[in-house]
């Protein structure tokens, strides 16, 4: 009898986001591992997105609705709920096996967000903890958080890191912004735990700019930035630019001088692993899973004081410089593997069975 696997993509209805680029790679390469004789893969999608993972044949097309009620599942075996924020999880067929990723727990360390908030997130994700057969996070760190914060009831936990983009076609549009002169550049949502602000100081009494790309999530945050850079006398050096496509995103990394994330919070860090794969010089903050994704071969921020910062990105890049460490860091990139992340995945959906 075939085992028929339902891959939850409704987060990517939101374009250039971590959670869009998460299921775009991963529901493709669980495609090149399926066992066509005893397994099919279909993909729940909205509108906006069909057909790009899978044709009409192997689509469940989402509608908002289905909070509610959700279609009829009965030949399902599996439902992977891709994201701990979903809102699309089959509670009333026990019969389907539910696999949830946990990509972090981030809102946790958001000081913007009263407790009361916290606390309600926090019991979404426990209600999502409470279906599942099987969870799965990206890093050591986000298991870490769901094991101390979250009711487990002795259910497995697993951990497999994510794959890395290939930045392939990096091309700037007519609109693009081009820099004139080197820049360190980062990407992420502009928020206060991605701790843009700290990045500041890198750029000062330098030829160099700061590139900041990412959707603006907090208006008060992006203009905190660029009020300081103002005070600084730098603000023509910051460019915070927005949410850019996967070829400018190509573009920025395969150009940029050097990749900086000071975030006090991430799960897995996508951007790190794609600095790597075309070998750039990694500043990275001390924090979260950030030391578990960049290893040695990242440098990093052990406070955010300007001092410390300017003294770690200057000893930093002069043993890049030294040591060569591009192909080192391009070689580390290559344990983030979406075809391993597939197989892996695949193994426990087959645990389920």
């Amino acid at each position: 009898m075939i085992k028929r696997i339902l891959f939850d993509c409704e987060r990517m209805k939101y374009e250039n986001t971590g959670l869009y680029s998460y299921c775009f790679n991963l529901g493709n390469h669980l495609k090149k591992f399926i066992r066509p004789a005893t397994e099919s893969l279909d993909f729940y999608s909205p509108k906006s997105v069909r057909g790009i993972l899978g044709n009409d044949s192997n689509t469940v097309l989402q509608a908002s609705f289905h909070k509610l009620f959700l279609p009829s599942l009965k030949d399902y075996d599996i439902w992977h709920a891709t994201n701990q924020d979903s809102y699309y999880v089959p509670f009333r067929n026990k019969k389907i096996k539910v696999v949830l990723t946990i990509h972090d727990l981030n809102f946790l360390y958001n000081d913007s967000k009263p407790a009361w908030k916290k606390q309600k997130y926090l019991r979404h994700v426990q209600k999502l903890i409470n279906r599942a057969d099987a969870i799965i996070c990206p890093s050591e760190y986000s298991k870490k958080d769901v094991m101390q914060y979250c009711n487990i009831d002795n259910k497995p936990v697993y951990v497999i890191h994510n794959g890395t983009n290939f930045l392939q076609l990096p091309a700037l549009s007519n609109e693009s912004y081009k820099p004139a002169r080197p820049f360190i550049f980062s990407i992420g949502a502009v928020t206060l735990l991605k701790n843009f602000h700290s990045l500041l100081p890198l750029v000062n009494d330098t030829d160099m700019e700061l590139i900041i790309a990412g959707r603006i999530e907090d208006s008060d945050y992006f203009q905190f930035i660029l009020s300081t850079a103002e005070k600084m006398g730098i603000k023509e050096k910051i460019n915070i630019i927005g949410e850019v496509s996967e070829n400018e995103k190509s573009w920025y990394f395969n150009n940029c001088y050097a990749f900086a994330s000071p975030s006090k919070a991430e799960g897995f860090g996508l951007p790190v692993a794609e600095a790597m794969s075309v070998g750039k010089p990694l500043f990275l903050a001390n924090r979260a899973c950030l030391p578990e994704i960049g290893g040695n071969v990242a440098f990093y921020f052990n406070d955010f004081a300007d001092t410390c910062m300017q003294e770690t990105f200057i000893s930093g890049m002069k043993s890049y410089t030294k040591f060569n460490m591009q192909n080192d860091i391009i070689i580390k990139g290559k344990e983030f593997c979406w075809d391993i992340a597939a197989k892996e995945y695949l193994k426990i959906y087959r645990l389920l069975y």
